[in-house]
C-alpha cells in the first residue's frame, strides 16, 4: 500500500526468488511469505483498513512468515507506543515509535549480525525516524543490537528488523528471510522475467 517495495524485488530478484506487490487478498494467498515495508505505519494502518486488507493480513500473518521493517516492525507489534496506535499483535514485543529521532535524525551504523548456523558478520544498518524495541518480548531471538537495543529480532516464523536492510549492499537478510519461508513449508516460486514493479 505504501513504502520501500522496488529495493526489496531487487535483492530477491537477484537471489533467484520471486518476489510480487501485493494488493489484494487473492494476491497474498499466492505467497509463502510477505514483507511489510519501511514507510509511514499511520498511513499504511490506515490503507490496510480502508481495502479490507487489514484481517487477511492477520490471518496471514498467523499462517505464514511476515517480516516486518521499520514501519512494518510497528504494524506487527502487540504494543506500540509514542502515541499508542492499533497494531496487528502478532509479535509479543512493544515498541516505540520514532524512537530514534525525526527524518533529520536519521543515521547509518554497522551492527553485528548473528544469525543461525553463520559467523558473526557486520551488517550496515540505516535507520529512519526508525522505531525502538522496548522490550522484544518472551520467546524472541535477538539477532543484532545496536547500543543495547534489540533491531533484529525473529519471533518464530516471523522477522523483524527496525532499520532498512534493503537500502544497503548485503542481501543476507533478505536470503535469511526466504529460507524462513521456505522451512515454513510454504516453498518459494523461483524468479520468473514477469514480476510487478510498483507497490
Amino acid at each position: 500500500m505504501q513504502g520501500a517495495v522496488q529495493p526489496h524485488q531487487a535483492k530477491f530478484k537477484a537471489l533467484g526468488v520471486e518476489a510480487i506487490t501485493v494488493r489484494t487478498e487473492e494476491e497474498m494467498r499466492r505467497c509463502a511469505g510477505m514483507i511489510l515495508p519501511g514507510g509511514e505505519s499511520t498511513t499504511m494502518l490506515k490503507l490496510l483498513q480502508e481495502y479490507g486488507l487489514w484481517e487477511p493480513l492477520r490471518w496471514f500473518g498467523q499462517q505464514k512468515p511476515l517480516w516486518g521493517i521499520c514501519a512494518g516492525s510497528i504494524l506487527m507489534a502487540a504494543r506500540v507506543e509514542n502515541p499508542t496506535q492499533d497494531s496487528l499483535g502478532l509479535v509479543p514485543m512493544t515498541v516505540l515509535r520514532n524512537a530514534y529521532g525525526r527524518q533529520n535524525e536519521s543515521f547509518i551504523t554497522t551492527v553485528d549480525l548473528r544469525l543461525p548456523g553463520a559467523p558473526v558478520q557486520r551488517q550496515e544498518a540505516v535507520f529512519i525516524r526508525a522505531p525502538r524495541i522496548q522490550d522484544p518480548g518472551p520467546g524472541a531471538e535477538v539477532l543484532a543490537s545496536h547500543e543495547g537495543d534489540p533491531v533484529v529480532v525473529r519471533h518464530g516464523r516471523h522477522l523483524i528488523t527496525t532499520f532498512h536492510p534493503e537500502l544497503t549492499a548485503e542481501a543476507r537478510l533478505h536470503s535469511y528471510f526466504a529460507a524462513l519461508c521456505m522451512q515454513e513449508g510454504g516453498g518459494l516460486i523461483r524468479s520468473t522475467e514477469k514480476t510487478a514493479s510498483s507497490h
